[in-house]
């Protein structure tokens, strides 16, 4: 049986509202815990937006990579309390993606957040207005680079889904002025780490396997 171990109130606090956005996206989220060093436990989801997003705090999972129901991780987190709690269920299969490895990030750059918070309303509006019959708007306008940003040999094109999973998650705070996202990345992946957490995409679509 999986236990997570969350001895901060704060932290608890702040990996509930990880969980009840990524909740609040896609009632059917599941949730990857994933030990990084001795002490610290990372969250990750996958949002709608094709988009991983993460959120690290302090604390212990066991085992150390546990994939779990969003749901069942929010009530233990909110419903139930305390320092060690019961996550629900290991739920490995309902994780299809794959996490970036382990490796160097290079620093690209920082955006205002403002800046950001901003491409990404209008981004919300120009969705909204171009929203196909189901009402999601089309993979074209998500695909579309809104922001090129550059820094040492690297160059990164940041997709307006990118942005929609960084308001979506709740990660942006536009009331602090002189707040950033830093933009790094590797040869697969790029990330944008906001204040209230981070997203992830790869750079470069898969290539097919062939048979």
């Amino acid at each position: 049986m999986p236990e997570l171990h969350i001895p901060d109130a704060g932290d608890r606090e702040t990996l509930g509202a990880f969980v009840a956005r990524a909740v609040r996206l896609d009632g059917q989220t599941a949730v990857r815990l994933r030990m990084r060093g001795d002490d610290v436990v990372e969250a990750w989801t996958a949002t709608p937006f094709d988009v991983l997003a993460t959120r690290a705090v302090a604390g212990r999972v066991t085992p150390a990579d546990v994939t779990v129901s969003g749901n069942e991780l929010l009530a233990a987190l909110t419903v139930a309390g305390g320092e060690r709690m019961d996550p629900g269920p290991a739920r490995d299969l309902l994780w299809h993606g794959e996490l970036p490895a382990p490796g160097r990030w290079q620093r690209v750059d920082e955006l205002p957040v403002g800046v950001v918070s901003d491409l990404a309303d209008r981004g919300v509006a120009l969705a909204r207005d171009n929203a196909g019959p189901h009402g999601t708007p089309p993979a074209s306008l998500m695909d579309q680079a809104v922001l090129t940003v550059s820094g040492g040999e690297l160059e990164v094109k940041v997709q307006l889904r990118c942005l929609f999973a960084l308001s979506g998650m709740g990660f942006l705070d536009s009331s602090i002025s002189d707040d950033v996202v830093r933009v790094t990345a590797t040869d697969s992946w790029m990330r944008l780490d906001a204040r209230y957490g981070a997203v992830l995409r790869r750079r470069h679509a898969l290539l097919p396997l062939l048979f």
